[in-house]
């Protein structure tokens, strides 16, 4: 997930992932785009950001049934 400090947006994507996280095992890695400059051009207004695999997903509002569909699809479930 790629995120930003103080982004409501960003921690409601979180607590959606560790919904999904009971269900579904996760590994949820949090990068902050300000920590890289390259991160930062390409993500400012879009934050959050869910990769799955290199794959982004979701971004902006993050909604709980659509990602959950697509890591679903992913682990072949």
């Amino acid at each position: 997930m790629y995120s930003k400090l103080d982004c409501p947006l960003c921690m409601k994507a979180k607590k959606v992932l560790e919904e999904i996280n009971d269900e579904i095992p996760l590994e949820i890695r949090e990068v902050d785009i300000y920590k890289d400059d390259q991160l930062l051009e390409k993500y400012q207004i879009m934050i959050p950001v869910i990769e799955i695999d290199g794959e982004e997903v979701q971004y902006g509002i993050i909604e709980k049934e659509t990602l959950r569909k697509r890591l679903l699809e992913k682990i072949g479930g």
